[in-house]
């Protein structure tokens, strides 16, 4: 199989597939390799974190030798079915948003008109009925609970976020691990929500928007930290399509970690502060700083 290269530009095709073999190489730029390098290249993924993908993808179950494993933890089954179960909410809460008046009317306040909504995967979360539908879906409490779109007390299961938009939050290879989501209502309860750290979100190494803006923060090797979702679509939408944001914490070590794997440790490369002009904002960007360097 031959077609353009996705690592350089040309107008040739010098890119070869040999499926037989289970190789690729490009005659332009001279990179190669089997599916496991293409998908590290690709979607700037560790080794390990590429057979994970690869073997979730196809359905082969992963032995692990000596301890732990990339972004797994102790349970990369466990990992696999709470994403699984994400998947599934996110699907929910899309289909949610064709109905809920209020929602829309406040993202198209926001300038954020409907054509670009399915854009990032943007929903909405009924007061309830998130736990009804995954469990119809076959999904057992342990897992719902455990992904974190639910919580349990006084003896039942309910859905953690009621009456917001939502965002799914994708790592780095596209999985969604969790949720950010915004009141509606006047309901008590914080402004912002996010989805608890689970197996699968840990919020010190994920950055909302990240999977969507890496190839453009690999090929320009900038990427622009804004505050929060509406931030990061405000900026793709006005072109700015190396936008990320932290979910609901301090810009740390572990985001330092895992932009620098997409800015391939470039000395030029840009990292552009973005917060509010408060002094909240301006303290946010001190620590930052401090981290970056």
């Amino acid at each position: 199989l031959k077609g353009l290269c996705p690592f350089h530009d040309e107008r040739s095709p010098s890119f070869h597939v040999t499926p037989s073999k289970g190789l690729y190489y490009c005659f332009g730029c001279g990179v190669g390799g089997d599916a496991i390098d293409f998908l590290m290249a690709m979607d700037h993924l560790s080794f390990t974190e590429s057979v994970e993908k690869l073997a979730g993808r196809v359905g082969v179950q992963l032995r692990y030798e000596g301890g732990t494993a990339g972004q797994s933890g102790p349970d990369p089954g466990q990992r696999a079915q709470a994403v699984a179960v994400n998947a599934a909410a996110a699907e929910f809460f899309t289909e949610q948003l064709t109905n809920a008046t209020h929602a829309r009317e406040f993202l198209e306040s926001r300038g954020f008109p409907p054509q670009v909504w399915p854009q990032f995967g943007v929903g909405y979360a009924p007061r309830q009925g998130l736990v009804a539908y995954l469990r119809n879906r076959g999904f057992s409490e342990k897992a719902i609970v455990g992904s974190g779109v639910a919580g349990q007390g006084e003896g039942r299961t309910y859905d953690r976020f009621r009456d917001r938009v939502v965002w799914p939050i994708r790592d780095v290879s596209g999985d969604v691990v969790g949720f950010g989501a915004r009141r509606l209502s006047d309901d008590a309860g914080p402004k912002y929500l996010n989805t608890p750290e689970t197996v699968a979100y840990k919020k010190s190494n994920v950055l909302y928007g990240l999977y969507e803006a890496r190839r453009a923060i690999a090929k320009e090797h900038q990427v622009v930290v804004v505050e929060g979702y509406t931030d990061v679509m405000a900026c793709q939408l006005a072109g700015v399509t190396t936008a990320v944001a932290t979910c609901g914490t301090a810009f740390g070590e572990g985001h330092v970690k895992v932009l620098r794997r997409l800015l391939l440790d470039d000395a030029s490369a840009q990292v552009v502060f973005t917060f509010d002009g408060d002094a909240a904002g301006q303290k946010a960007a001190l620590r930052a700083y401090e981290e970056d360097q």
